[in-house]
């Protein structure tokens, strides 16, 4: 097979990142050749980790808010473009993929305007601001959601790319030292972190009892691995004992191994319950009410309607309430297994492939 050169502009937080290099990798797995272009934020570390060239350009989101960081955007990512455009002509990629982030859209121009095949993915119930701009200079956009009016032949169903699967449960939980009579729920709110929903599960989800895994009827501590991103962990660790069922992490990277050792987890509704879905874990979903189009809910109503996920609202957010949900679903292991085997029925495992094809079919 002859090796392809691919670029893949994605950039901004993990739910980008980690995405586009799932395509990456069955790209790379083909025999070709990957370049990433980014900036300076999750992409700077997690791109280089996982072995990948990354090229660096000056690039930020536009505020829906403060007119003069608009315009300061604006004015960046017209030199952005410019950087782009010499990029691909020193790289010369058979094909671009855009894999999220304000970066997608910069480099998705360059690659527009230099007439090289691009393909887009949006990761969301709704299109984002950048696709909604090139989609019509694309040879495909891959969606991670059904979206009304978004149809064949420029947009595809594919899923929503995420790594492997972490399969070997008792592994998993030997990893947090977890034996297999303990339930165990994950907490997770993104790389910064959810506040309104790490102070629920710092307050709420402390010291529970659930019974025992085993079906003996045993009352037995409910462990809790919490990932409170970077931003909010600082302020939360003195508040948490250490040594205890409840776990307290900055970060999980990767999600894998913490997925596959829980039970139930409890989280916003971004494009990380395509994880959630590859693990067949049942959810309590809390979105983020001010993402864009109200998008994490319509993420999070997905999974709920079809059985595997329970919403609560942020407005609707608290400690006790919290609490009561996920005893409720511990204390019913039918009902929770019944949403596990929904959510797994949810997934589509094959999406990195599905999209790893239409950038090979882009490049001809």
């Amino acid at each position: 097979m002859t090796q392809r050169t691919f670029v893949i502009a994605a950039g901004g937080t993990a739910g980008h990142v980690v995405p586009a290099l799932a395509v990456a990798d069955a790209l790379r797995d083909d025999g070709h050749r990957v370049v990433f272009v980014g900036g300076d934020r999750e992409e700077a570390r997690l791109v280089p980790e996982a072995g990948y060239e990354l090229r660096r350009i000056a690039v930020e989101g536009i505020s829906r808010s403060n007119p003069l960081k608009a315009a300061r955007a604006v004015g960046k990512a017209a030199g952005a473009v410019a950087a782009a455009r010499r990029i691909l002509r020193d790289v010369r990629p058979d094909a671009v993929m855009g894999g999220g982030g304000y970066v997608a859209g910069v480099v998705g121009a360059a690659a527009a305007s230099r007439r090289v095949p691009l393909v887009l993915t949006e990761a969301d119930s709704h299109l984002g601001v950048s696709n909604r701009l090139l989609h019509r200079r694309a040879a495909r956009v891959c969606l991670g959601f059904p979206i009304a009016g978004r149809d064949e032949p420029t947009f595809r169903v594919t899923g929503r790319p995420v790594p492997e699967p972490f399969t070997d449960h008792a592994g998993a939980r030997g990893r947090f030292g977890l034996d297999e009579r303990t339930p165990t729920v994950l907490v997770f709110g993104g790389s910064l972190g959810a506040r309104s929903l790490n102070e629920a599960a710092v307050e709420g989800l402390a010291g529970l009892r659930a019974p025992a895994l085993d079906g003996s009827g045993d009352e037995v501590d409910v462990a809790v691995l919490h990932a409170s991103g970077r931003r909010d962990h600082p302020a939360l660790a003195p508040r948490v004992p250490e040594g205890g069922p409840y776990r307290l992490f900055d970060y999980l990277s990767p999600l894998s191994p913490a997925l596959a050792a829980a039970d139930l987890v409890v989280a916003r509704s971004g494009g990380s319950i395509a994880e959630v879905t590859a693990h067949g874990r049942p959810a309590v979903l809390v979105p983020y009410p001010h993402a864009a189009a109200d998008h994490q809910t319509a993420n999070a109503r997905w999974m709920a309607d079809a059985g595997a996920a329970v919403v609560v609202r942020d407005a609707d957010l608290t400690a006790a309430g919290l609490r009561e949900t996920v005893l409720g679903l511990l204390r019913d292991p039918e009902r929770l297994a019944t949403m596990a085997a929904v959510s797994a029925s949810l997934a589509r495992p094959d999406a990195a492939r599905a999209i790893a094809d239409e950038v090979l079919a882009a490049a001809g």
